[in-house]
C-alpha cells in the first residue's frame, strides 16, 4: 500500500511540476468557463436546474477528453525513454504500479474537476439548484473520470509510445461510448447489453439530474477494475518476456 501511495505522489507531483499539467488545467478550465458562458448567458429564460444539467453534460466531454490526454505518458513514456526497467526492478509488483499510476492520473483529473466549482456556484447565486444535484453531478464527474482515466492507463499499458497510446485510448473510448448507438440499431436482448456498457448514457446521465443509483456506481467501478485488471495483466506479460 505504501509503494502505491507513493507511485501516487510521484505521478501526481509530475503533473504539478511540469507544463504537460498546468496546460490541461487551463485548457479545461478554458474551456469549461466557455461552453458555461455561452450556454448561461443567453436571452432565452432556463431554469436553473437546466442550466447546471448542460454544466455537467459539456464538463463530461472535457472531463473524457483529458482523462485520455493524462494517461498518455503513464506507462508508454516509461517505456519509450527506458526508465520503465527501473520500476521492473524495483520492489514493487505490477499491481501496484498500475495502482499508484492510476491513482496519481486519477487525483490530478479530481483537482481539475474541483476547481469547476465557481461555475455551479454562481448558478446558486444567482438562480436555485440542490447543492445535492451539484454533489451528485460531480460525484457523476469522478466517476466518468476514473474510467476514462482506467481505460487509458490500459491503453498506455498496450503502447510503445506516446503517439500510439493517445490513439489507442481514444478508441477505446469512442468503442465505449457507441454502445448506446448500436443498441439502438440492434434488437433484444443484445440491444439491451451494448445500452449497458455504454460508458455515458445511461450511466452518466442520472447523475447530472441529481440521482445517485447504485447500478451506476457499480457499473463504473467494474470498468475501473476490468481496465487496471487488464493493465497489470499486460505488465506481468511484458516482464516475463
Amino acid at each position: 500500500m505504501n509503494a502505491t501511495l507513493l507511485l501516487a505522489r510521484r505521478e501526481l507531483s509530475t503533473y504539478l511540476n511540469t507544463w504537460w499539467g498546468w496546460v490541461i488545467l487551463f485548457l479545461v478550465l478554458l474551456i469549461d468557463g466557455l461552453l458555461f458562458n455561452a450556454v448561461a448567458v443567453t436571452n432565452k429564460a432556463q431554469y436553473s436546474a437546466d442550466v447546471l444539467e448542460k454544466f455537467f453534460y459539456f464538463s463530461s466531454g472535457t472531463t473524457m477528453i483529458a482523462g485520455i490526454v493524462l494517461t498518455i505518458k503513464l506507462l508508454a513514456e516509461e517505456r519509450q525513454s527506458g526508465t520503465m526497467v527501473l520500476l521492473e526492478s524495483a520492489p514493487v509488483t505490477e499491481g501496484q504500479v498500475v495502482a499508484g499510476k492510476f491513482l496519481g492520473a486519477w487525483g490530478f483529473l479530481m483537482l481539475v474537476t474541483a476547481l469547476t466549482i465557481y461555475m455551479p456556484a454562481l448558478i446558486q447565486l444567482n438562480g436555485k439548484v440542490s447543492w445535492a444535484q451539484i454533489g451528485a453531478g460531480y460525484l457523476g464527474l469522478a466517476c466518468l473520470g476514473a474510467a476514462t482515466i482506467s481505460i487509458g492507463t490500459f491503453a498506455s499499458a498496450l503502447a510503445k509510445n506516446q503517439v500510439l497510446s493517445a490513439i489507442l485510448g481514444g478508441v477505446f473510448l469512442v468503442l465505449m461510448l457507441l454502445g448506446w448507438l448500436l443498441s439502438s440499431q440492434t434488437e433484444a436482448p443484445i440491444s439491451g447489453v451494448l445500452a449497458y456498457i455504454a460508458l455515458y448514457d445511461r450511466h452518466f446521465q442520472p447523475f447530472m439530474r441529481g440521482r445517485i443509483n447504485t447500478e451506476d456506481l457499480v457499473y463504473y467501478a467494474s470498468v475501473v477494475f476490468a481496465f487496471l485488471l487488464l493493465s497489470t495483466r499486460v505488465l506481468q506479460a511484458r516482464r516475463w518476456k
